[in-house]
């Protein structure tokens, strides 16, 4: 985990090289200095926890255990989709403790690893206040609400360790392997039962929902101390408010190709490009001239072994924009298509 030190090393001068008695003075001020900062900051990690542990909750369903947070006075808690999975009714805690009640789910977004669940018993639920991800900066200290492993009301710190990151979760049985584009990246600590906690800076704004640690293969596939990464709150914010208003996801604001595809594995065994299974005849890529059975190759100079990486670049485009699509047909003629790009559909 990395930590801030604040002015520890201010004033280590060795006194005996400045040959007067007032020198050790300088040395004993430091401290005092660096320990007024650091109590300043404990300061400030307090009141952030006190302000956001209460819109915490836990959500159960069957053997799992996840984190969200309360959205509103209605009752509306913004989490992971892969931690509702396929389940539609939850028992739902409050991380400062209470007995369980009942929640449902209002929808998913598993695209984007998002859903919205709601409370039935409203009282004593406090919302969050979220803030704008887009003012993150890295080094910023940050802490990390959830309940991890089960532990209800668990905080870990650590910074901003990066910001931008495109990530696709692993596939598995609650899971779709989303692929999350412009992700934060963090030190502080997420474990599994921290999925669709709170990212908080120290003024206590929710600036992202924790989703994913990496993981190292050199430790047989244990999480990697020190980066985790979560969903930006504006991210999370509008997909949120879609559902909440509407059911639904109507506006993904992510690009898309318009087109079915899977990934192709060459006689070496290895990847070499991304088949084309179906193609959206309204699509852009019907209008550029893909069709079935071509090998998309590239985009925008990019290679795209694979349907996980092809996915990780048009997470970093809009729709509406253009884009350069190298594609192999089934008579073997190579082309660069000028594809203008759709919009991922919702739910």
């Amino acid at each position: 985990m990395v930590t801030a030190m604040l002015g520890a090393l201010l004033g280590c001068g060795n006194p005996t090289i400045f040959g007067t008695r007032e020198t050790p003075s300088a040395p004993t001020s430091a401290p005092q200095a660096s320990g007024t900062a650091d109590t300043v900051v404990e300061t400030r990690y307090e009141q952030a926890i006190a302000r956001v542990l209460p819109s915490i909750v836990q959500i159960t369903t069957g053997g799992n255990v996840g984190s969200g947070v309360v959205l509103d006075t209605a009752g509306n808690v913004v989490t992971n989709a892969h931690v509702v999975g396929k389940a539609t009714q939850f028992e739902v805690t409050l991380a400062t403790g209470g007995k369980p009640r009942r929640g449902r789910l209002v929808a998913a977004f598993p695209a984007g690893d998002l859903a919205v669940i709601r409370v039935e018993n409203v009282e004593g639920l406090r919302p969050a206040r979220f803030g704008d991800s887009s003012r993150v900066r890295v080094g910023q200290m940050v802490l990390a609400m959830g309940n991890p492993l089960g532990l209800v009301g668990s905080v870990t710190e650590g910074i901003i360790s990066a910001l931008g990151r495109t990530i696709t979760e692993p596939q598995g049985p609650n899971s779709p392997g989303a692929t999350i584009g412009d992700a934060i990246q963090t030190s502080a600590a997420i474990n599994p039962g921290n999925s669709g906690g709170a990212l908080v800076n120290l003024t206590g704004e929710v600036i992202g929902i924790p989703t994913l640690a990496a993981v190292d293969p050199a430790l047989g596939g244990s999480p990697a101390p020190g980066i985790g990464f979560a969903i930006p709150s504006n991210v999370a914010t509008d997909i949120a408010n879609q559902i909440v208003k509407t059911g639904k996801v109507t506006n993904t604001r992510r690009a898309a190709l318009g087109v079915g595809v899977r990934t192709v594995i060459g006689p070496d065994g290895e990847p070499i490009g991304v088949g084309v299974v179906r193609v959206d005849p309204k699509s852009g890529s019907a209008k550029a001239g893909i069709k079935p059975g071509d090998l998309i190759v590239s985009v925008n100079g990019t290679a795209t072994p694979t349907t996980v990486i092809l996915s990780e670049v048009l997470a970093g485009l809009k729709p509406g924009e253009q884009a350069k699509v190298e594609v192999v047909h089934t008579d073997g003629t190579e082309a660069i298509l000028n594809v203008t790009l759709g919009q991922l559909p919702g739910t």
